[in-house]
């Protein structure tokens, strides 16, 4: 009996066994026929995906060319609509124009030949008023082509000028470096180059015998005038403002003191190779300081002699008498 028990569980277990393999095997075909639907399935929804990024791109670029047209239309359309209204004021102030026109005809239409031989002679003389005014604009504005010319002419030669005083006065700087700085300066004031040498460097008090080291200066600086063919040279003497002593036999006072001092440099100049035609000695005495007040430092200060380097301005001048 036991044994039948036995018998019966195993073939029932064999029996499960087989239902459920047969169960599992039919469930794995299925899927897998599931899964090889899936792939196809995906496989035309790449397809599908690709074929739609394409008509997106397309669509894009088809969209982008539209609106560039669109823009174009509007840009055109604004244009066009400028233009209208344009040409409608246009139209509008032809209309006026014309019927003002017509006004006017009928009205000449209407006068008297007095009238009318009046209304032409005004007609004649407007029209000579207006060729006259015609005739002198052309002229003004022909003389302002030759003033703005001149001008410029001018502004040429004053920069020339310019250029050649700041030459000149770096060439005469240059020449006179070796001199100390209290004795002598060079600078440019007023278009001109002034050298103002102390009088410690050229004359003893109340003297107007210049020393070896003034003269030394003086030739220096002549060696650099005497090829200046377009430069006129002034010396002027300067004291200060203490009378000349007695005992300088006869030297009345300042004024001579400076005009005296002013030749003897020019004499030395002369002889360095500098020409006459070209320097003028002046004294101005006490009356052009260059320092107020009356003690030892601004009196010191005060005597002294400049030499004026102007360039001359003959081209300058001839622009002008021909303006």
């Amino acid at each position: 009996m036991l044994s039948d028990m036995k018998l019966l569980l195993a073939a029932g277990l064999m029996l499960s066994m087989s239902v459920t393999s047969c169960v599992t095997r039919q469930k794995f075909d299925d899927l897998n026929a599931k899964k090889s639907a899936l792939e196809v399935e995906n496989a035309e929804c790449s397809e599908k995906l690709a074929a739609a990024v394409a008509d997106r791109e397309r669509l894009s670029e088809l969209a982008g060319d539209l609106n560039k047209k669109c823009q174009k239309l509007i840009d055109d359309t604004t244009q066009t609509g400028d233009s209208y209204r344009r040409l409608k004021s246009n139209f509008r102030d032809v209309s006026q124009s014309y019927e003002k026109l017509m006004e006017n005809h009928d009205k000449f239409k209407s006068m008297t030949s007095a009238e009318k031989d009046k209304l032409s002679q005004d007609l004649a003389r407007r029209e000579k008023e207006l060729y006259e005014a015609e005739k002198k604009n052309r002229e003004l504005t022909e003389s302002l082509k030759e003033r703005e010319n001149r001008v410029k002419e001018l502004e040429k030669v004053l920069e020339d000028k310019d250029e050649a005083v700041n030459e000149l006065k770096n060439k005469v700087s240059k020449a006179l470096l070796s001199f100390k700085e209290k004795d002598l300066s060079v600078n440019v004031k007023n278009g001109k180059v002034y050298v103002s040498l102390s009088e410690q460097l050229l004359f003893k008090s109340g003297s107007t015998s210049i020393d070896s080291k003034g003269q030394e200066a003086l030739k220096t600086l002549a060696e650099v005038l005497k090829d200046q063919d377009d430069v006129n040279v002034m010396v002027e003497g300067h004291t200060d403002d203490v009378p000349v002593g007695k005992s300088s036999g006869a030297i009345k006072d300042n004024w001579d003191l400076s005009v005296l001092r002013a030749t003897e440099i020019s004499r030395i100049l002369i002889n360095a190779g500098v020409s006459p035609r070209k320097i003028v000695p002046s004294g101005r005495g006490e009356f052009s300081p260059v320092a107020e007040g009356k003690t030892k430092e601004a009196r010191q200060q005060n005597r002294r002699t400049e030499i004026i380097l102007t360039p001359r301005l003959d081209e300058l001048f001839q622009i002008l008498e021909n303006n």
